[in-house]
């Protein structure tokens, strides 16, 4: 849902309307004709005195008398500064009062029309007032108002007494609200959890707290409010929570369920322990869903979640969180699933498992630890259980370890990493299977690892410049029918030279390159195939490594008759680079870990070449300012990274205005020649997939399985006119095959509430039995705004053309009022014989109260 802190202001409607009315009415006394007689009098005073007459003004404070006098009563509004005196020792606190009459009977004020009495940061108003002078005390009849505070508290009552010194008293059919301020005739939030508040008697024990006898608390619209506890004793504490007790939820004025304790938040920063609100769903794979959570707070800095979930027709699952801020620059971030399965089919099939992740982060001086750790207990639990598409399908387990240092620019970094792949074997479309299995097809472990590489430096005063890195790590490598030892040691050094040039427009830069690459065992074939073992044989690979990469001056025109309303400009930017590797002629018996090892002899050039279109306004005041409905919604998006888990980005609902020149359109088409089209015969196995550095680094789609001269053709395509449009096309074409080994366009087009999108991706994979296509496409519209009342909904889904079936789907609907919110999702999974499974999910949002249902913030589709 979201936060409904904006609709919210709507509160004070009805609740200021009879105090603005009061108001108007008693000021409408002081333009009203007094009785005649005195009216007269004044009138003949004015003409035998000559003296302008003015409303009587007080301006200086005087400490009350001790011998009391009566002061004719003041026919006008009046400001009178009066002494609130304290016990002796205390400093006298200023008290400004205003009202239509004034009289005085030495240190007791009675007050009537329109008064205000002025204190610190508050306003105590209303129709008729006793204030003492010395106690503080105040009688208050009519149209009672306390406005004010650092919270911004607005109390309305029919009558009370209070106290302006000590901040107690007592109001009768109060309406009170805490979080808003009015400027300029509009309310305007001052609190992330603005809340309204009634109660036959209402209490007020000092500056910050409320006692609430037979009230509600709300957050929504008064005096209809969609929803609101009902209780006999509410406590407020306006610099934290609201703590109700015995109430019972309404919804519509309808009684729905019963609390023995709730707290409501009043300030963001404040957290408290307790349960949260259950959740419910219906799945027809799981069954009827319900569980339960509790929060515990440890400390301002620490807190976790902790909770179950009982899945009618699977078992039941668990839940944890935990987080933590030690620092400004350290946090551990905690998350686990699990699932106890009583399996599914006939026979059932225990799908059950575990999934955990956890990130910490710190910084000690000029060092920084990060720990990113997965764990994986079952690929089959993964796909089964959880409700986002994308983790669902992700067949890789990463986890990291590392410390680095960078100084006077030497970086140091020491690393422990591991790596897992897996495989799901499918009886519905693969023979092999008799029945549901998982294997790990690879798991590559870096422990420990050790790098050391200094930036370019400049080699005297000639115009070298040298830099190095080097690493000595601790490697294994584990597969079907292979594996290395614990630890295979790894050994790299490279030291380089580089000249850069700058010449009349051009540029060039020049490298020369020196690695030494040692392992402690090799790749044999025949032991691999006798024994599925590495050869405990050293290995010592050595490769003299060069390039010259040339930049000529990019050709660029300005249009200068305007088109669309902006003035236009055509960049070209030509590039080519020459790379050369040689010495390498052990590769075959080089175990394969990362991208170190599939460094090959080459002899190739690159050319490319890359078009930009900019457009600026002609207008500079005119902005590319187009609001977005459901910007989140897109195909392709970016995670959002450089905060904590728990720290989510703001979610805006427009785009921040874009000015200035912009790139409109940015075309790259490209190719590499190799010279050497064996790569040094590095292609020793015909029809076999190869994936080289050379080739890794020009597309990511392996395409070598024999020898080549060409390369395919890479295009990528980016336009983006405005903040609400995007496009992209990834293309590369193999003129050698007269086919398109990969293929990937996306759109996103947000107008106004309106958001559609759709992406089509096609990749032709090389192996030994062939080439095998994949081919799925995705489609998304939407419409609403995330945070606004009214009506939303959106839809996704994916389809894979090879096998005419419809992976998953989504469908999801919310409805927003000013203080509450509906949302209602239908979500399928058809993942082969592992899932096949409908999902109903929902969320009833109370606004800055929590949210009833399974419905998870994290898995909306938006």
């Amino acid at each position: 849902m979201g936060s409904f802190a904006s609709p919210a202001a709507r509160v004070l409607r009805s609740v200021r309307s009879r105090w603005q009315t009061g108001r108007r009415s008693a000021r409408a006394l002081a333009d009203q004709p007094l009785m005649i007689t005195r009216s007269r009098i004044f009138i003949t005073a004015a003409l035998v005195c000559h003296l302008l007459l003015a409303s009587g003004i007080v301006t200086s404070q005087t400490l009350p008398p001790a011998a009391a006098t009566v002061t004719p009563p003041v026919t006008a509004a009046s400001a009178v500064p009066a002494s609130a005196t304290g016990p002796a020792g205390q400093t006298e606190e200023e008290v400004t009062i205003r009202a239509v009459q004034q009289e005085k009977d030495g240190s007791v004020y009675h007050l009537r029309g329109g008064v205000e009495i002025h204190y610190r940061t508050y306003i105590l108003g209303a129709d008729e007032v006793t204030y003492h002078a010395e106690s503080g005390d105040s009688e208050l009849e009519g149209h009672v108002v306390l406005d004010g505070g650092p919270y911004d508290e607005h109390v309305e009552a029919s009558h009370g007494t209070y106290n302006v010194r000590t901040q107690t008293g007592t109001f009768y059919s109060v309406i009170g609200t805490v979080g808003f301020r009015v400027r300029r005739s509009r309310y305007v939030l001052t609190t992330s959890n603005p809340f309204a508040f009634t109660g036959k008697i209402v209490e007020k024990h000092g500056p910050d707290r409320y006692l609430v006898r037979q009230g509600t608390v709300t957050t929504c619209e008064l005096p209809r409010p969609k929803w609101q506890f009902n209780a006999k004793r509410i406590s407020v504490d306006v610099d934290g929570s609201a703590k109700i007790y015995n109430s019972d939820f309404r919804l519509m004025g309808i009684p729905v369920f019963y609390f023995p304790f709730v707290t409501h938040p009043v300030q963001k920063q404040k957290r408290q322990s307790g349960l949260l609100i259950p959740s419910f769903g219906n799945s027809s794979t799981k069954g009827t869903i319900a569980g339960e959570s509790v929060y515990w707070v440890f400390n301002r800095s620490m807190d976790a979640t902790m909770g179950a979930e009982y899945y009618s027709k699977r078992g039941w699952s668990q839940r944890g969180e935990f987080r933590a801020r030690p620092s400004d620059t350290s946090y551990l971030y905690f998350n686990y699933v699990g699932v106890v399965d009583r399996g599914i089919g006939n026979p059932p099939q225990d799908q059950g498992g575990e999934d955990a992740h956890f990130l910490a982060e710190r910084r000690i001086g000029t060092f920084r630890g990060v720990a990113n750790v997965d764990y994986l207990s079952s690929f089959v639990f993964r796909i089964a259980f959880t409700d986002v598409y994308t983790q669902a399908i992700d067949s890789e387990v990463r986890s990291q370890i590392f410390l680095s240092n960078t100084t006077n620019g030497f970086h140091f970094n020491a690393l422990a990493e591991r790596y897992q792949n897996f495989e799901v074997c499918n009886p519905g479309t693969e023979t092999s299977c008799p029945t549901l299995t998982q294997t790990e097809l690879v798991r590559i472990l870096h422990s420990p690892s050790l790098f050391l590489s200094g930036e370019e430096r400049q080699l005297g005063n000639t115009p070298l410049y040298w830099s190095f890195e080097s690493a000595a790590e601790g490697l294994q490598r584990r597969q079907l029918g292979f594996r290395t030892a614990p630890m295979v040691g790894r050994f790299d050094l490279a030291p380089s030279l580089t000249m850069p040039v700058q010449w009349g427009g051009w540029s060039f830069r020049s490298e020369l390159t020196l690695r030494d690459t040692f392992y402690t065992q090799q790749f044999d074939p025949v032991l691999a195939a006798a024994t599925g073992r590495a050869a405990d044989d050293n290995l010592n690979r050595k490769s003299l490594e060069g390039s010259v990469e040339v930049r000529p001056p990019a050709l660029s025109r300005v249009f200068d008759r305007p088109w669309l309303g902006r003035k236009w400009k055509h960049v070209i930017e030509p590039r080519m680079r020459y790379d050369y590797v040689t010495g390498i002629n052990n590769f075959s018996d080089i175990l394969r870990f990362d991208a170190t090892d599939v460094l090959t002899n080459t002899n190739e050039i690159e050319y490319s070449l890359v078009n930009r279109l900019y457009a600026k306004r002609v207008d500079p005041n005119l902005k590319d300012c187009d609001a977005q409905g459901m910007n989140t919604l897109s195909i392709g998006g970016v995670p959002q990274s450089g905060a904590t888990p728990w720290e989510l980005p703001p979610i805006a609902d427009t785009q921040p205005c874009a000015s200035g020149p912009r790139e409109i359109l940015s075309w790259e088409i490209g190719q590499k020649y190799f010279f050497d089209p064996t790569f040094g015969n590095a292609l020793s196995t015909p029809g076999q997939r190869y994936v080289f550095s050379t080739t890794a680094d020009f597309t990511g789609i392996a395409f070598l399985n024999e020898a080549r001269r060409f390369a395919p053709i890479i295009s990528r395509l980016r336009v983006e006119t405005s903040p609400r449009t995007n496009t992209e096309w990834d293309l590369d074409y193999d003129f050698k095959a007269g086919r398109i080994n990969a293929s990937t366009a996306l759109v996103n087009y947000h107008y106004g509430a309106f958001t559609v999108g759709g992406g089509d991706a096609f990749l032709r994979v090389i192996d030994k039995a062939g080439a095998g296509d994949f081919h799925q496409f995705r489609v998304l519209a939407g419409y609403g705004q995330l945070n606004k009342r009214g009506l939303s909904a959106a839809s996704s889904f994916g389809f894979d053309a090879n096998h005419g079936s419809l992976q998953y789907a989504t469908a999801q609907t919310s409805y927003n009022w000013d203080c509450c919110g509906l949302s209602l999702e239908y979500r399928r999974f058809a993942l082969g014989s592992v899932r096949n499974e409908n999902q109903y999910r929902f969320s009833f949002t109370l606004a800055n109260v929590g949210a009833f249902g399974n419905l998870r913030r994290q898995e909306r589709l938006y």
